[in-house]
């Protein structure tokens, strides 16, 4: 309990009062855990799941590929994705920073052909929970044809402390 919080349990009228406010919060959260169980899973072609929203319309479908989450011994977590929505292909990077100090973050989007978007983004120390993404662009050809690559540092002349991808492509067609 806060320090120095006073209750007022018993006043005039709290009760019917805090009832109702117990009935609504019930009810939006039976509403919103009902719209979450609505939203479907795909499958790209690689067979990996593939995170989709309810869409409104085509063009409001995300696709979304992840690599695997991982975590440095210093106290890194970062999991790196590619996303795809009406004909746009960026990467976003999930990350949170328990190692104390600022650190730089590169994510790269490498699509066909060597096409490839690189942002720079720096973290914070405050060891919540963040995401950096790539600006997007239109995507050439096959969605599955990207690869995201994130990469952390304390700084640009410093070894690497996480380097997190995307669910690559297999390129050998097996």
């Amino acid at each position: 309990m806060l320090r120095n919080h006073r209750s007022r349990a018993g006043g005039p009228g709290a009760g019917p009062l805090r009832t109702s406010a117990l009935a609504g919060l019930v009810a939006a959260a039976l509403l919103l855990s009902l719209g979450g169980a609505s939203a479907e899973q795909r499958v790209d072609g690689g067979g990996r799941a593939a995170s989709a929203s309810v869409p409104s319309s085509p063009d409001r479908i995300t696709l979304t590929r992840c690599g695997p989450e991982l975590a440095s011994p210093d106290g890194l977590e970062a999991q790196t994705c590619v996303m795809t929505r009406g004909g746009d292909t960026w990467a976003r990077v999930y990350y949170r920073n328990t190692t104390g100090d600022a650190l730089d973050a590169d994510l790269s989007l490498l699509g066909p052909d060597g096409r490839a978007v690189r942002t720079t983004c720096v973290t914070g120390a405050d060891d919540a929970p963040a995401t950096c993404e790539t600006p997007r662009e239109r995507t050439w050809g096959a969605g599955a044809a990207y690869t995201a690559v994130s990469e952390f540092a304390r700084g640009a002349e410093e070894p690497l402390l996480l380097r997190s991808t995307s669910n690559s492509v297999d390129m050998n067609g097996s």
